[in-house]
């Protein structure tokens, strides 16, 4: 490995300890290059290449149990780190043949402006979280202010951090104090969390060992449903594409979304909708997952449970063996492990924002620009997928993941500041002529962005399938 990069063996060292296998080969996994590439003192794009080596290194496992060998795994720094933003670099062709960057609508512009840490009547910093309308409406009837940057202000100024993030979660909606890594790791959430793995993985169930055959990729003939939208959980499920999983994306007509995320996030998989409510859809639903390899739930916490699509529900009737990830905020357990969240409340709690803020705004709490914890921790679910994935082939049984953005915020934290920071955030044109890709898709025609950050020496991480129409797939598996 590359010894040149500051900051990627301890996280790289973390989570091989998470693989039970021991260290892979020594010249398996090479990653170049450093950081900084975001203008921030936190190592994100060292962090990121050492979570996609780790992904190659465990779809390495599972080639390995198909063929008897194991390829080489390299990662660039600099297109890792980039793919934190992927959005900044999807582009539609014109008619004339140009290309025209696609950018962000008007709406989550506005969320953006309004989404920032606030000061409190208390001297601290907090974060309301206002994307989607319904949610956005929670925290308006809180704060009982309109829906601009000024107006928001206003109204968290009026209140004490620790009563706000109280009165946001007590009418499910989202949002954080701001905490410095010192604060979140003396609170009992923070403790519960700096307690257990970067990521979670526990076995839920009996089953024999799963049997894999020779097949052109490492998770050929895998089935992968995916209960997510937004953002950690779509990059979870596009991570397993990008190795020849089957993914099915599932949801219902009538929920929000991010229609940038989801064009950018949709890559390699097929989209239907089914609506819980209906009891048939639900059935239907139900049939899928049992039907699945892996399912990936990124719901509120409680809400797959209630439709009794839960890990535990799903290995009990999958004699086979089943594999599940649970993507939340705040983790596995302790007193915040029921509430919602989101990239910037991640961000906020775990001590990223004040530590950015503390190198790069005079002190003031500031988010990363970068989607950090979200992409990371959608990698993180992918990897969390295969490591169980190789666990039911060694071992058999039913295998729970549990991956979150703030352990991934942790895991960011964890490795150290940066003395100097000054970088462009942006790939090269000369770098962007090798890294990216087109398709022609069906929902927005020919399209460029970002491949995938990881390389296999044998069987190159791609997307075998565009982006699909959302909705336009029937919710049926291809596969036999």
């Amino acid at each position: 490995m590359d010894t040149a990069m500051p900051g990627k063996d301890q996280a790289f060292i973390e989570l091989m300890a998470t693989r039970d296998l021991g260290p892979p080969p020594e010249d398996e996994v090479t990653i170049t290059g450093a950081d900084p590439f975001w203008r921030t003192p936190l190592r994100a794009g060292e962090t990121a290449a050492a979570v996609l080596g780790a992904i190659g290194v465990a779809s390495n496992d599972i080639w390995e149990a198909r063929t008897g060998r194991r390829q080489k795994v390299s990662v660039n720094l600099r297109h890792a780190a980039a793919t934190l933003r992927t959005v900044d670099y999807t582009q539609a062709q014109r008619s004339d043949g140009s290309w025209e960057t696609l950018d962000i609508p008007h709406s989550m512009k506005h969320m953006i402006s309004v989404t920032q840490p606030w000061p409190t009547k208390d001297g601290a910093y907090f974060l309301p979280h206002l994307n989607l309308p319904h949610l956005a409406e929670r925290v308006l009837n809180v704060l009982k202010c309109d829906f601009t940057p000024v107006a928001v202000r206003s109204a968290v100024g009026r209140w004490n951090a620790d009563d706000l993030e109280e009165a946001i979660a007590a009418v499910h909606a989202c949002g954080g104090r701001i905490r410095s890594p010192e604060e979140w790791l003396s609170h009992p959430q923070g403790k519960y969390l700096a307690d257990r793995p970067i990521l979670e993985i526990r076995k839920i169930g009996e089953a024999p060992p799963l049997e894999v055959k020779a097949a052109p990729r490492p998770l050929s003939d895998i089935r992968v449903l995916d209960f997510t939208r937004i953002l950690a959980g779509p990059i979870c499920g596009r991570t397993l594409a990008e190795h020849g999983a089957e993914v099915l994306m599932v949801t219902a007509p009538h929920l929000p979304q991010t229609p940038e995320h989801v064009r950018d996030t949709s890559h390699g998989k097929r989209s239907s909708f089914l609506d819980f409510s209906d009891p048939a859809e639900l059935d239907h639903a139900k049939h899928l997952a049992l039907t699945s390899d892996v399912v990936v739930g990124g719901y509120r916490p409680g809400k797959l449970e209630a439709w009794g699509l839960d890990p535990i529900q799903l290995a009990e009737k999958k004699k086979q063996g089943h594999v599940h990830v649970t993507i939340s905020c705040y983790g596995s357990g302790g007193p915040f492990a029921g509430r919602a969240g989101w990239e910037q409340v991640g961000q906020s709690v775990s001590g990223i924002a004040y530590t950015h803020g503390k190198y790069t705004n005079n002190g003031v709490p500031k988010l990363i620009f970068a989607t950090v914890a979200d992409y990371l921790t959608g990698y993180l679910g992918g990897y969390g997928a295969l490591l169980a994935l190789g666990k039911r082939i060694r071992e058999g049984g039913s295998w729970h993941v549990n991956v979150s953005l703030c352990q991934s915020a942790m895991l960011v934290l964890r490795q150290g500041i940066l003395e100097s920071f000054e970088a462009d955030e942006r790939l090269s044109d000369e770098e962007l002529a090798q890294l990216r890709v087109i398709s022609e898709t069906p929902a927005y025609g020919r399209l460029r962005t970002l491949k995938p950050a990881l390389v296999m020496s044998e069987t190159p991480p791609h997307w075998a399938t565009p982006t699909p129409i959302p909705g336009g797939d029937k919710p049926e598996w291809l596969s036999k």
